[in-house]
């Protein structure tokens, strides 16, 4: 016959079992409830954007990896780069991504008169358009330089001027690891990063690459063409 304390000892090992069970349950439900975060992975969109292209030699590279990881991005063309490599130029549309003017020959239009602004642009959307079919409705300065002269003489053309929220100075060669940093400490829902497919040697983005859309993709991000048609 057990004794009253014993029996004490018994029903309070069942309760601590109780709570336990119910401390259990409640994390499991935690870990595989996050449903709001389901939800809102939706509105987690960034937007990758590739400069100074086309490259006969990086741009088909960074293509082969935006199509290995299912991802469409918007280059900003150099006029003189598309009438060297147009072929390059139509890959880039032919697979899905979208292309935008980034200028004739890569001036500060800040400094340019209203007729050399125009014949930069201009110049830039006819070596598109023969490539592509259409003609650029955006428009990314180069250097980021603009002023109100910029403003009004790309509206007076029709385009819409888009920059950047996260700049990996990728231009400068910092190594992989540092582009890869840099990316992905700054992307915010809605970001656009700036990256180089042209200009020099951009070894170190399409090294980078793998990394950011890989993790991207890992956080719930999906990837958006620029609103540019």
């Amino acid at each position: 016959m057990s004794s009253p304390r014993g029996a004490d000892r018994r029903r309070g090992r069942r309760a601590a079992r109780l709570v336990l069970g119910t401390l259990v349950a409640a994390a499991t439900a935690a870990v595989v409830l996050p449903a709001a975060p389901a939800q809102a992975a939706g509105n987690k969109v960034v937007h990758l954007t590739f400069d100074d292209g086309p490259s006969p030699r990086y741009t088909p590279q960074v293509l082969a990896l935006l199509a290995q990881y299912g991802v469409r991005a918007t280059f900003f063309e150099i006029g003189q780069n598309v009438a060297a490599h147009p072929d390059v130029t139509r890959r880039v549309a032919a697979q899905g991504h979208s292309v935008q003017n980034h200028s004739w020959s890569h001036p500060d239009l800040r400094k340019l008169s209203k007729s050399a602004f125009q014949y930069q642009v201009t110049a830039t959307d006819a070596r598109i358009r023969a490539q592509t079919g259409v003609t650029p409705t955006c428009l990314r300065p180069p250097y980021g330089g603009v002023n109100g002269a910029v403003r009004s003489g790309a509206a007076g053309l029709g385009k819409s001027i888009q920059l950047w929220s996260v700049d990996p100075q990728d231009w400068a060669r910092p190594g992989r690891a540092a582009i890869e940093r840099r990316v992905l400490d700054a992307v915010r829902p809605g970001s656009v990063v700036l990256f180089h497919d042209g200009g020099g040697d951009r070894s170190q983005t399409v090294a980078a690459l793998p990394a950011v859309l890989r993790t991207l993709k890992a956080r719930g991000y999906s990837f958006a063409l620029l609103p540019c048609r």
